[in-house]
């Protein structure tokens, strides 16, 4: 097992290795001590993994309630997290107990939204069972449900008391799922680490996924201790988010989230090598391992409904928009465009 300390608002633990439910009561009762846990997963992974979870919890001296909710982004509303919030009320949950995140990323992020907003906040532990969670959205606070008019518009940053990531639960990942999640590997080496890009290219992510969830946590782990609150480097995480978050609205999200990202990476740095910031051979770079890995680099959507779905993005600030640039594997930088300069960095790209 590996662990990995974070220091932010919350001080905690990231737990990485194979059969780390079996042990899960007493990694949880060490981190939030015995109370009431809410067990929140959706209707796919509950029947894997909740009924093991709930009694290794309940072994351990916890009471467990279980909220089960249907699984995909649509779920990740508004109507659902009030749900919660009153199943929450309706079992007399107090401040002193805690959710257990089951799940992948829209199950992170709508838990940790009603464990950052129930009685103004309570614990809450992420358990990843995708690659993508494990490696991304399960660690650094960040906590959303989606709104008409966009992905995460509505959130909170809330650290976890603990991330479980048990590596035997992605051995029950679709294929297409596990994909989804290399995009966000993918991400982190051409944002910072080109050996670890070149590693990847080299040796399959399944063959040393320990080593590549603890490469990718610790890289965000180092830049959520720098900028907790995402107002500076943070930005960089976003890398092929923001046109990868309007080709999932484009897509009415019938994609996966990795596969948006990687759309959106190919396009951004296609956009980058067009405007002079990198050379061909990192476009290249770029689209070969998303192939490698079985992920799209085409945007298949009109180019007027990815401006438009752009614009309802949170990585608006007035009259500009933040976008995460490759300048070569392992370096990108910020940069702020005036917001009617989209249009065309996504012509660049190849989108029409």
């Amino acid at each position: 097992m590996k662990t990995i300390h974070v220091n932010a608002s919350t001080r905690y633990d990231i737990l990485i290795g194979s059969g780390l439910l079996a042990s899960a009561g007493e990694y949880i009762k060490n981190a939030v001590g015995t109370c009431t846990v809410v067990i929140v997963s959706d209707d796919n992974v509950y029947p894997i993994y909740g009924d093991s979870l709930k009694h290794e919890l309940e072994s351990s001296g916890f009471k467990v309630l279980e909220y089960v909710f249907p699984h995909g982004e649509k779920s990740k509303n508004l109507s659902v997290y009030g749900d919660l919030l009153e199943f929450m009320c309706e079992n007399r949950v107090t401040r002193k107990d805690a959710i257990a995140a089951l799940g992948g990323g829209v199950t992170g992020d709508l838990a940790g939204f009603a464990a950052a907003t129930y009685q103004r906040g309570i614990r809450f532990v992420q358990i990843p069972t995708t690659l993508l969670a494990a490696v991304d959205s399960s660690v650094g606070g960040k906590t959303a449900v989606d709104l008409k008019s966009g992905k995460n518009q509505a959130g909170a940053f809330h650290q976890p008391s603990l991330v479980i990531c048990d590596t035997d639960t992605l051995k029950t990942l679709p294929e297409d799922e596990f994909s989804c999640g290399c995009a966000e590997v993918i991400k982190y080496a051409v944002l910072g680490d080109e050996a670890f890009f070149e590693r990847l290219m080299e040796k399959d992510i399944h063959d040393q996924i320990e080593d590549v969830i603890a490469t990718c946590v610790s890289m965000k782990r180092d830049i959520v201790e720098e900028d907790e609150f995402d107002t500076g480097k943070r930005m960089l995480l976003n890398l092929g988010h923001t046109f990868g978050h309007a080709a999932e609205a484009c897509a009415g999200f019938g994609i996966l989230h990795g596969q948006g990202v990687a759309m959106g990476m190919t396009a951004m740095a296609r956009s980058a090598h067009a405007a002079g910031f990198c050379d061909e051979a990192t476009v290249e770079k770029i689209t070969a391992i998303l192939k490698k890995y079985k992920l799209p680099t085409e945007i298949p959507y009109r180019l007027e409904d990815m401006v438009n779905a752009a614009f309802s993005d949170k990585k608006m600030a007035g009259s500009t928009m933040r976008i995460i640039v490759p300048e070569r594997i392992g370096k990108c930088s910020i940069m702020s465009i005036p917001a009617e300069e989209l249009r065309v960095w996504m012509e660049r790209g190849g989108i029409k």
